[in-house]
């Protein structure tokens, strides 16, 4: 563990105690709430008021791809404010008109028109807008193993048990399953869930579906890489029955899978993509949907059906070109492929040394950890959709040693910055297998 000074001027135990007493933290019970105080973060590290280093395995919340204080991107964002802070989504802007156009290069295929949104949630939930708006048709398809937004439409499209609680939600959502092949579970192959998802269609009727979303690599439901000819199939799918194809790579865009987006690692271009997080890497909040030429120019004599105060904002889109000029000038998608290497030997000796590990993989550096309290059964170590003391502890662990990451279920995930090197891959790995053994010994 590393201390350092900074320049905070409250102690971390005032920034809880006011943070609990004045705001609602997320997805949380609020008595059971302990958040870590953070003073200052820079490069893959974070510190407390107090100075403890934390190792951030997590990137945030899988968002701050580039690293923490890129001088770069907060002086594009200072540059931005200085000159043009904000102006209405109805006017045209230098740094709008620069982030439509790199976009367009970096896109899959033919996807070169974009909607600039508040994030991913909201992104998502402009995707089902315009899939109606284009095809006329009503039903959207999505998986059950998979996170789409906490706003209302973004959760209806949600299939985890964070659904639940909203339900009813938005009319129309059909949940199909997905090839999961996570610890215990046989794998399906891709013609197996094909087959199921064409079932699933032709029930429901093709000719009343305008979309079927799916995050291209499933982001908290476990890390989950589709087979190969999976993705191809469910693009041939759409094709042959006018359904769009809508990739939600908030998570998994912008280089974490070791391609600028997800999907390329299958060749397949989607009618919509929606990003986020990776997008500005958090410094400031902006998602966008991605769309093919064919179906932008559908709204050219039609009006398009959406449009909020903070879209296409000026600090957002000048966030977004340095944070892709970051990505470039330091060629962090060819980092992530390498390092993702290592993760991978990594994630292979960690479970032939844990008899608590009961499956790990990862693509880039998009890593899962899924634990089992019997490795012959493959029971999972907390329930489908809660926790348990075990993971609990785990967890405490982690954060005794100066660890970040984040803990769901029977799992926990290795989602570093990309700008890791190996030194600290595996310092990061190192903390993992002491905090494993500490837990393995007290089960």
């Amino acid at each position: 563990m590393t201390t350092t000074t900074t320049n905070a001027t409250m102690s971390g135990a005032e920034i809880v105690d006011l943070c609990k007493k004045h705001t609602i933290f997320e997805w949380s019970a609020q008595g059971a709430v302990d958040p870590i105080p953070v003073a200052r973060a820079k490069g893959v590290y974070f510190w407390t008021p107090e100075g403890k280093r934390y190792l951030d395995f997590n990137s945030q919340l899988m968002c701050v791809n580039i690293g923490h204080g890129d001088e770069r991107v907060t002086r594009a964002i200072a540059e931005q404010a200085a000159v043009l802070p904000y102006a209405s989504p109805f006017m045209a802007t230098e740094a709008r008109a620069k982030l439509g156009a790199k976009l367009a290069s970096l896109a899959p295929g033919d996807i070169d028109v974009f909607f600039f949104t508040n994030g991913g949630a909201d992104a998502n939930e402009n995707a089902i807008k315009i899939a109606r708006a284009f095809t006329g048709r009503h039903k959207i398809l999505a998986r059950y193993r998979s996170y789409h937004g906490g706003t209302a439409g973004a959760m209806a499209l949600t299939g985890d048990p964070r659904r639940w609680s909203t339900e009813p939600g938005l009319p129309g959502v059909v949940h199909v399953l997905d090839p999961h092949h996570g610890m215990g579970r046989p794998t399906d192959t891709a013609q197996q869930s094909l087959a199921m998802l064409e079932e699933v269609i032709q029930l429901e009727g093709p000719n009343h579906i305008a979309a079927f979303f799916l995050e291209t690599v499933s982001g908290t439901n476990g890390v989950l890489i589709p087979p190969d000819g999976y993705i191809q199939g469910v693009r041939e799918l759409c094709t042959k029955y006018g359904i769009l194809m809508v990739c939600d790579e908030v998570m998994a865009g912008f280089g974490r899978t070791g391609e600028w987006f997800a999907v390329n690692h299958w060749g397949v271009v989607p009618d919509l993509i929606c990003m986020a997080k990776g997008l500005t890497s958090a410094y400031i909040p902006m998602g966008a949907v991605g769309m093919r030429r064919s179906i932008a120019d559908s709204f050219k004599d039609k009006v398009f059906p959406s449009g909020l105060t903070y879209n296409s904002h000026t600090l957002a889109a000048a966030t977004a070109l340095a944070t892709i000029g970051v990505y470039e000038e330091d060629d962090l998608i060819g980092n992530a492929r390498r390092m993702g290497k290592v993760m991978s030997d990594l994630l292979g000796q960690l479970a032939a040394q844990h008899r608590s590990i009961g499956a790990a993989r990862n693509i880039g550096l998009f890593g899962i950890v899924e634990l089992t309290k019997d490795p012959g059964t493959k029971a999972p170590m907390a329930p489908f959709g809660g926790t348990s003391e075990e993971m609990k502890r785990l967890n405490g662990y982690f954060r005794e040693e100066g660890l970040y990451t984040f803990v769901r279920w029977h799992t926990f995930f290795t989602n570093p910055p990309l700008c890791i090197t190996e030194e600290q891959l595996r310092e990061g790995f190192a903390i993992i297998d002491r905090s494993l053994t500490k837990l393995e010994a007290s089960l």
